[in-house]
């Protein structure tokens, strides 16, 4: 889901006057997690464990459709907390990054 934000705003960010100076940032956060999505997608598949589908329900809430190795189940999850779950990672990146310069 942060993949996917960060591809939404790059376009935005792309018409921005100072876009030189965003979009680099842009670009190591949107590698970061990329990177970081492929390693948990990793680990989750060695334990027999991916997501099928991500559905959206309405304005509030979306579930996930997870397939384990015994059953598959649906996960309900808010919109809005999502959405929070997804700034505190991106926040935690930017931080994580300032703190090795």
């Amino acid at each position: 889901m942060a993949v996917q934000s960060l591809q939404r705003d790059y376009k935005v960010i792309e018409n921005l006057k100072m876009s030189k100076v965003y979009l680099p940032i842009l670009d190591k956060l949107l590698k970061d997690i990329t990177q970081d999505y492929y390693n948990s997608k990793r680990l989750l598949a060695n334990d027999k464990i991916r997501i099928v589908k991500w559905e959206k329900i309405d304005e509030y809430f979306s579930d996930v459709h997870v397939a384990t190795a015994g059953n598959d189940v649906i996960l309900r999850y808010a919109n809005m907390a999502l959405k929070t779950q997804v700034e505190n990672l991106l926040l935690s990146h930017q931080n994580k990054e300032q703190v090795l310069e």
